[in-house]
């Protein structure tokens, strides 16, 4: 399976983006999926996870009533909306795909998308 992320930009602080994440896979079995974010010289974070049934949610901290992670199990899709961003939002975002659910590790996410590039303007 792969994964194929968009939707990134440029945005000032307090806007809005909807980053999507597809799977060239249709209903692609019950896997939880994730978003990651890597900003420039740091380590790849956790942002956010769902379950397979699209039923439980997490969320960094950082992240927490701000963002919005959602699947569509139809169209093996999983998207993240991300409001009142912040210039420490900026970085390339991943998404991934894990057996394990919750988890914040890259090492328990097996498939990962390309990324795509998400810069918040102060």
């Amino acid at each position: 399976v792969q994964l194929q992320a968009s939707g990134g930009g440029l945005v000032q602080a307090g806007g809005s983006l909807r980053l999507s994440c597809a799977s060239s896979r249709r209903r692609s079995g019950a896997n939880a999926r994730a978003w990651f974010r890597q900003a420039p010289g740091k380590d790849r974070e956790f942002v956010a996870t769902i379950n397979w049934s699209g039923t439980r949610t997490d969320y960094a901290s950082s992240v927490e009533g701000r963002f919005t992670i959602s699947r569509d199990n139809d169209k093996s899709t999983v998207d993240l909306q991300m409001n009142n961003l912040r210039p420490e939002d900026t970085g390339v975002y991943y998404c991934a795909q894990s057996a394990l659910f919750p988890s914040h590790l890259t090492e328990d996410y097996s498939t990962w998308g390309q990324g795509t590039q998400v810069t918040v303007s102060s």
